[in-house]
């Protein structure tokens, strides 16, 4: 199992301190440093800016949103980066949410899966160098009727395939993408209901394209917080837990809320959401249970840490990708050694 490292969004006075773990990461041998997008920083800048002061740690999007860039794009883009940084680029795509894709970007959240494949299809092809064609749904190039001619990427990237990975989370979506992808991106990922929450799903869909889980890359982005007083720790991570499952979405559409729903915190769940859409967070994270966010994080000394890597290793997690938690930049840079000697420890590395 390999080590990752998440460093969410920039723009919040952080980034010098996250430019910063991206470097002692690289130093550290981590595999790959992620960023992500939602309505702020966008992730190819952050990328681009990281690539050009590391030296071996892989970069990847987690993730470019679909809404807001055509295929075609998003290609380039993909090109560029893995190009720019020596064949280290990781592409990594989502439909984002229906708040952001439609009050953001203007663009209508349906058939959210049906989408997702057609762009897949379009940014392999478009990677691959062909003349870019396509009959879709959702896109149509050239466009007919028009002066539009089939186009081939001019830009070559440093590797034949640039690893594609998909942040999926429900059933459908994470069949879809053992189907399509390279790899999985998954949140609030817990080993004891890998099966039901995450595994069953994907190896359905590489069943489907006649492969299987061998090679596949699994990355649960995971917090981490290291210290000795367990129920403090998991205390840091309530806020964000609450805002998952009670806030990341509509009553009638928030992935999170039935992904723990799923993880058998049906009342639990339903309890987070009626407070924080009441605008009640802090009694929505004075909701969520000790024990989802233990099963979900890393919390503890580095002997407890390792313990915990070594089951989500044995769950089929192959890349773990931490979220330090700390208010300093010396906070971080010590999760992120005590990340490597957990790893030794559980003797993963």
């Amino acid at each position: 199992m390999r080590l990752g490292i998440n460093l969410g969004y920039w723009g919040a006075g952080m980034d010098a301190d996250n430019l910063a773990v991206a470097r002692e990461a690289d130093r550290l041998g981590y595999s790959v440093c992620w960023a992500a997008e939602a309505y702020g920083s966008d992730a190819p800048t952050v990328l681009a800016w990281v690539a050009a002061q590391t030296e071996r740690i892989d970069i990847g999007s987690a993730i470019l949103q679909i809404p807001a860039r055509t295929p075609a794009m998003t290609a380039m883009t993909a090109a560029t980066l893995d190009s720019l940084s020596g064949g280290r680029f990781r592409l990594g795509l989502g439909v984002s949410g229906p708040q952001v894709s439609e009050g953001w970007y203007g663009v209508k959240f349906d058939k959210p899966l049906a989408r997702t494949r057609e762009y897949v299809e379009i940014v392999r092809k478009a990677m691959s160098r062909e003349r870019l064609t396509h009959e879709g749904e959702h896109w149509t190039l050239p466009l007919p009727g028009g002066p539009g001619k089939a186009l081939k990427l001019t830009v070559h990237p440093v590797r034949e395939e640039v690893p594609l990975y998909i942040a999926a989370i429900g059933p459908k979506n994470l069949e879809q993408t053992g189907e399509i992808a390279d790899g999985a991106l998954v949140l609030f990922f817990a080993p004891e209901h890998a099966e039901e929450t995450t595994l069953g799903a994907l190896r359905a869909g590489r069943e489907k394209a006649g492969r299987t889980l061998d090679g596949f890359d699994l990355v649960p982005t995971v917090p981490m917080a290291l210290g000795d007083d367990v129920d403090a720790l998991a205390d840091i991570f309530r806020p964000y837990t609450a805002l998952y499952v009670g806030g990341m979405g509509s009553a009638k559409q928030n992935f999170y809320n039935k992904l723990a729903r799923r993880m058998g915190y049906e009342k639990e769940a339903a309890e987070i959401q009626e407070k924080y859409l009441a605008g009640d967070k802090q009694g929505a994270a004075a909701a969520v249970p000790r024990e989802l966010i233990d099963s979900t994080s890393l919390l503890g000394p580095v002997e407890r840490i390792a313990d915990r890597m070594q089951a989500y290793a044995a769950a089929g997690v192959t890349t773990l990708s931490l979220t330090p938690a700390g208010f300093t930049l010396d906070e971080r840079i010590a999760a992120l050694r005590a990340g490597v000697e957990a790893l030794e420890r559980a003797g993963l590395a």
